[in-house]
């Protein structure tokens, strides 16, 4: 059965390949609609990714780009944890400082980019600076949501036993939150690739969004696909591999899957 699934898979992808070959085809030799610079194609796209591999562009812009997004993910990790604590734990704070969060949150990253530049210049901490501010309020309002929804049975069953407020959160409610904690760290970890994106196409400093501005800069449509199709592979590979897998266990674990 997963055998056909994945030759189910791969046949689609091809015939998508193929169809999209068919269309710049169309678009540019058949009708003359579209000039051939201007389209990307299968072929050129492939040729893109031959030339940006065996230079080694491609490898060094994903590493950098991966350790970047790494740094500023944890770091918005850690932001994001104390400050759904504190919300959760103050009523003054959720009055007043959830609203803040909500309304930062719904910047887009790019937003944060002349901040970035002013203070730290174009460099890894600029880059760094905008992937933080673009996912740590996501992940506090989700870490908040998570432990708001723990059933409160828990929680007075715990106290009635005595469980001290530091053993309550490590053995009751941060574990009974786990999933929704996963959930806002998969939602997170989206905001900040996105956020990466945003930082690096303005930066001088290696990455995936610079190599795709040069890309742009050079008027290579095929190059711009490349970067393109590599940050959504990377995107899926993360998510599904990492998240999914994660979120998947703890629910299989717990007999919700």
């Amino acid at each position: 059965m997963n055998v056909k699934k994945i030759a189910g898979s791969i046949a689609f992808y091809v015939g998508l390949i193929a169809l999209w070959q068919l269309l710049y085809t169309a678009s540019t030799d058949w009708f003359s609609w579209a000039k051939p610079y201007a389209i990307p194609h299968p072929s050129g796209v492939w040729k893109s990714i031959t030339s940006l591999v065996s230079n080694g562009t491609l490898q060094t812009a994903i590493v950098n780009s991966m350790l970047r997004v790494l740094i500023g993910f944890l770091i918005a990790c850690l932001i994001g944890i104390i400050l759904g604590i504190l919300i959760i734990n103050s009523e003054y704070l959720a009055r007043n400082l959830k609203p803040l969060i909500l309304g930062v949150q719904t910047l887009p990253s790019i937003c944060w980019v002349p901040f970035a530049i002013l203070w730290f210049g174009l460099n890894q901490s600029a880059i760094i600076f905008v992937v933080v501010m673009g996912s740590a309020f996501g992940i506090a309002l989700a870490v908040e949501n998570g432990i708001k929804n723990v059933p409160p049975l828990y929680i007075k069953a715990a106290k009635t036993m005595g469980v001290s407020s530091k053993n309550l959160y490590l053995h009751v409610i941060f574990p009974a939150a786990l999933p929704s904690f996963v959930a806002g760290l998969k939602q997170g970890w989206s905001f900040a690739w996105r956020a990466l994106m945003s930082g690096e196409v303005m930066s001088n400093t290696v990455g995936l969004g610079y190599t795709l501005t040069l890309g742009r800069d050079l008027a290579d449509i095929n190059q711009v696909m490349t970067v393109m199709l590599v940050i959504i592979l990377i995107g899926i590979l993360i998510d599904k591999g990492i998240f999914t897998t994660l979120e998947n266990h703890i629910l299989r674990k717990r007999g919700l899957l």
